[in-house]
């Protein structure tokens, strides 16, 4: 494990601390990307301990695939597919799962991937680029109706009107294909931005969240990971979008809540119903330490809760 990856795992310790691993634990790492937090994972797994990766992008199951160590196995795999993953690996329960949420940093460092808007290049923006209709080409498509609430609610973008607009109408005169032609368009139509921030920032986050379902996908797993958690097993999420997080938040909540009883209904408090996760501790954000090495984690959001009823 390098020292530049390890800088670029946003929360490593933090997250990893959060897991209270157990030696001969079963674990699982929903989202592998350059197996940041996997590698400290195993560091905390004895011999008999488990560790299962999952990732749709082809790039890092590559990677994982280098790893020699008879304790780890990844899958080629998003993880709203967690339950049947497990199934097939006659896993019923395991000891902790990760969510590390968003796009990885080598995914917006590889130019070809189109993630980014710092480089000229093909509008991909797939997580998993063996399927799926990219981005230029569901451009080429969409309608300004649907391409309006997109760039709006993914994107909270104000301008979201205006861009879709003049995305419509500058593909009837020529295809947007390249990220740097959709960055030209936004910088035309958004005139006023956060000072620092490209113009084109939220159209790319919205265009990237719908084109990979990343809020559906979210929503489908979160109740999986409850289901497959031990009494006692931790859920660590750490997400890098104010609707990610919300998502997050609430579904933690709403968990840590029992079935509601009338008031005044006369119960003993060992009677009345638990919630199935507890949350543990308050959100956790990258420390100054972190941020001086790694900028993109100032919008990471860790949450943590535990499996509290009896499973």
């Amino acid at each position: 494990m390098s020292e530049e990856l390890i800088h670029t795992t946003v929360l490593l310790h933090e997250a990893v601390e959060a897991l209270a691993i157990k030696p001969d634990g079963i674990y699982v790492d929903c989202t592998f990307g350059r197996g940041g937090h996997s590698a400290l994972i195993l560091q905390n797994l004895g011999p008999n301990g488990r560790l299962i990766a999952l990732d749709k992008d082809m790039t890092a199951i590559a990677h994982g695939r280098e790893w020699n160590d008879r304790r780890f196995q990844i899958i080629h795999s998003g993880f709203t597919h967690l339950a049947e993953v497990l199934g097939k690996l006659g896993v019923e329960q395991v000891d902790g799962i990760l969510l590390d949420l968003g796009v990885s940093s080598p995914q917006l460092d590889e130019a070809a991937r189109g993630f980014s808007f710092r480089f000229d290049a093909m509008l991909d923006m797939r997580m998993d680029n063996s399927s799926g209709p990219t981005a230029a080409q569901w451009l080429e498509t969409v309608d300004e109706g649907l391409l309006t609430e997109v760039i709006r609610d993914y994107g909270e973008e104000r301008f979201a009107k205006q861009i879709a607009r003049a995305i419509i109408v500058a593909r009837e005169i020529q295809p947007i294909q390249t990220t740097g032609q959709l960055v030209e368009l936004v910088g035309k139509t958004v005139r006023t931005r956060e000072t620092g921030k490209n113009p084109a920032t939220r159209t790319f986050q919205a265009i990237r969240i719908y084109l990979n379902q990343e809020l559906e996908e979210l929503e489908r797993v979160l109740p999986q990971c409850v289901a497959h958690l031990k009494t006692g097993a931790r859920l660590v999420v750490i997400s890098f979008h104010s609707l990610e997080d919300r998502m997050v938040k609430h579904f933690i909540r709403d968990m840590s809540d029992a079935d509601k009883l009338p008031r005044n209904v006369p119960i003993r408090a060992s009677e009345v119903p638990k919630g199935k996760l507890s949350l543990i501790g308050r959100a956790v954000k990258a420390g100054e330490s972190e941020l001086q090495v790694n900028p993109r984690a100032r919008s990471a959001m860790m949450r943590v809760a535990e499996r509290s009823d009896v499973a």
